[in-house]
C-alpha cells in the first residue's frame, strides 16, 4: 500500500492550535456580539491579506461556540478566549472535532503535494457534514480556507449549502482576496474585513511562535520579514531563509526593469529553489502588484496596473498547476508589471 504523503501543513503553529488572537479585537468582538444576541448569522467572510491572522480567527470562534454553545452562557464573557486544556480547545486543536470541518485543498498522494484548487468534491464533504443531527444546543462549524482556491464547481457547491444553512450551523468563510469570490457568496455573508498588523505586533506574533517556527533565525532576520511581509506574520515565517523572498527583495531594489534585469532576478528559479520559494515569490509579487493597482486606481490611473495584476496571478497559477518553466514565466511576469507600470 503507498503511503500516505504528511500534509505540509500540519505543523505546530497551525492557527487551530492557537491560543492568542493579535491584533483583530475589534473583529473578534463582533464575533462574540453576535453569539451573545442569540441571532448568529450563518455565515461570515473573514477577509484580509494572507498570513495576518483570518484563520486563527476562524479556529478560535469555532474553539469558543463548541465551548460556549449558548447566548446566554456567551453574555458571561468579554472575549473569545478558550483555555488550551479545555477539551473544546484540544480537540478543534488536534483535528478531531466532531462539529469542526474544514474545507481546504486535497493532498494529491500520487505527486506527494497539495492540490492547485479545492475540488468540488472538498466541497461536497460539507453536505453529509451538515446533514448529520447535531446534539442539542451543538453547533457545526464549516471552515473554508482559503476561499480564494475555489473552483467554479467547489464555489458553486458551496453557494448551495449558504443558501440553505441547517440550525445551529455556521460558515467561517477565510478569504485573501474577496473580489474574486462569487458575489452571490458575498452577498450571503457578512463580512469582517481584517488589516495587517503593525510591524511590532508581527514581530512580537513571530516570537511567539513555537521557536521551531523560527529556528536559526536571528532577532535581525525575524525582524526584516516582518517587514517585508508588511505585516503579515504567516507570510513572514515562510520567508525566513527563503529564496524566493530573496528574490522579492532584489526586485524592490530595482527602479526600472530591464529584460536583462528581470532575467537575472528570474535565475533564481532555474530548478534549484523548492515549490515553496516559488509560491512566496508568487505571493509577494502579486500582492505587491495589488497594492500598486490599488494606489494607481485610487489617483485614476490604475487600470493598466489593475489588467496586469490579473495576467501576472492567472500566469502564475497557471505555471505552477501545469509545472510549467518557472524562470520564464517569472521573466515574462516582471515585464508585463513594468509595462503596465510605464503605462500608469
Amino acid at each position: 500500500m503507498q503511503e500516505k504523503p504528511e500534509d505540509p501543513r500540519d505543523v505546530e503553529w497551525h492557527p487551530r492550535r492557537a491560543v492568542d488572537l493579535t491584533g483583530h479585537g475589534a473583529a473578534e468582538a463582533r464575533l462574540l456580539q453576535a453569539h451573545q444576541s442569540g441571532k448568529l448569522h450563518h455565515a461570515w467572510l473573514i477577509s484580509g491579506p494572507r498570513g495576518i491572522g483570518k484563520a486563527t480567527l476562524a479556529y478560535r470562534f469555532a474553539k469558543f461556540l463548541f465551548r460556549v454553545p449558548s447566548a446566554e452562557q456567551a453574555r458571561a464573557h468579554a472575549s473569545l478566549h478558550v483555555a488550551p486544556e479545555a477539551p473544546a480547545f484540544r480537540q478543534v486543536a488536534a483535528g478531531g472535532h466532531p462539529g469542526l470541518l474544514v474545507i481546504q485543498r486535497a493532498l494529491d498522494d500520487k505527486r506527494k503535494r497539495l492540490k492547485t484548487e479545492i475540488a468540488v468534491d472538498d466541497a461536497r464533504e460539507a453536505q453529509s457534514f451538515l446533514g448529520q443531527t447535531a446534539a442539542g444546543g451543538e453547533w457545526r462549524v464549516v471552515v473554508v480556507d482559503p476561499a480564494d482556491e475555489l473552483n467554479k464547481s467547489s464555489a458553486n457547491a458551496l453557494l448551495k449549502l449558504i443558501e440553505e444553512p441547517p440550525k445551529q450551523a455556521v460558515f467561517l468563510i477565510v478569504c485573501n482576496q474577496p473580489g474574486r469570490l462569487l458575489p452571490t457568496i458575498r452577498s450571503r455573508c457578512l463580512h469582517l474585513p481584517l488589516q495587517r498588523l503593525g510591524i511590532a505586533d508581527a514581530v512580537n506574533v513571530l516570537r511567539g511562535l513555537p521557536a521551531k517556527a523560527t529556528e536559526g533565525a536571528s532577532e535581525a532576520e525575524i525582524e526584516h520579514a516582518a517587514g517585508l511581509s508588511r505585516g503579515s506574520p504567516g507570510l513572514a515565517l515562510q520567508m525566513i531563509g527563503s529564496n524566493g523572498a530573496a528574490a522579492f527583495a532584489e526586485f524592490l531594489k530595482r527602479s526600472k526593469l530591464s529584460p536583462a534585469t528581470a532575467v537575472e532576478i528570474a535565475s533564481a528559479f532555474s530548478g534549484r529553489e523548492t515549490a515553496e520559494d516559488f509560491y512566496i515569490f508568487c505571493d509577494l509579487l502579486v500582492g505587491w502588484a495589488a497594492e500598486q493597482a490599488r494606489a494607481a486606481g485610487l489617483a485614476g490611473h490604475g487600470a493598466a496596473l489593475a489588467a496586469a495584476h490579473d495576467d501576472i496571478h492567472s500566469s502564475l497559477r497557471q505555471a505552477d498547476a501545469l509545472n510549467l518553466d518557472r524562470r520564464q514565466t517569472v521573466t515574462d511576469a516582471l515585464m508585463r508589471l513594468e509595462e503596465a507600470l510605464k503605462a500608469s
